[in-house]
């Protein structure tokens, strides 16, 4: 857990939830990694009570499992559940674009090539991170325009559970391929042909789900 630093204490649970998430995506800590709250308060320079907080919610997320007056520890990764997780995130990002295409304005046309840019910039460089916002970004533009705050949350709900996949993945030399789907995606949208943006979208996400089934557990 060396990587950890000290944060604002301003951002407080949020803050916290994101360090300990991330940390578990890098693999900074492991799967069955035993994880105490007044240990990663001291790291992160907060009090324990924000921790708690952020170590629950990454409960409800299977990235952190509790078993009440022995541990709490890091999540294996489970092909099966990140598989179903994954299944789900696709069908709402799919509906996120076949609804948010008629809606999309020059500038978000132009935001996702922006970002796109970036994603193959990070991509080339083997900045995961970079590459992992990069494609935040991207398909955030289709998730805000489709205005369906049901889509959005289911989003972020599972997305958390998919993302040690995701690093794995972007970490790939075919994280390139990734890249020109993009492009394929943008000019669908520009187009616009929504029936076409979906099943680009499709296609984009359940590499996931392939990639959840030829996992072992970890």
């Amino acid at each position: 857990m060396g990587a950890l630093r000290p944060l604002p204490r301003t951002l407080l649970r949020d803050t916290a939830y994101a360090a300990i998430r991330d940390a578990i995506v890098r693999g900074e800590l492991p799967p069955g990694e035993p994880v105490r709250d007044a240990d990663l308060a001291e790291r992160l320079g907060l009090s324990r009570a924000p921790v708690r907080d952020a170590l629950a919610r990454l409960a409800d997320e299977g990235l952190v499992e509790t078993k009440p007056q022995s541990y709490t520890r890091v999540t294996r990764l489970e092909p099966r559940a990140v598989r179903e997780a994954a299944v789900v995130v696709r069908a709402m990002h799919e509906l996120a674009a076949r609804v948010a295409v008629p809606l999309l304005t020059p500038e978000d046309i132009a935001a996702m090539r922006a970002a796109n840019a970036r994603f193959e910039d990070a991509t080339r460089s083997g900045a995961v991170g970079e590459a992992l916002q990069a494609d935040d970004e991207l398909h955030d533009v289709l998730v805000r325009a489709c205005g369906n705050r049901a889509v959005a949350a289911t989003i972020a709900r599972y997305t958390p559970l998919i993302r040690r996949l995701e690093w794995r993945q972007f970490a790939q030399a075919t994280a390139l391929e990734s890249a020109e789907l993009h492009e394929r995606l943008i000019d669908a949208c520009a187009g616009p042909d929504a029936d076409e943006a979906a099943r680009i979208t499709a296609r984009i996400w359940r590499a996931l789900e392939e990639l959840a089934d030829e996992a072992s557990v970890i």
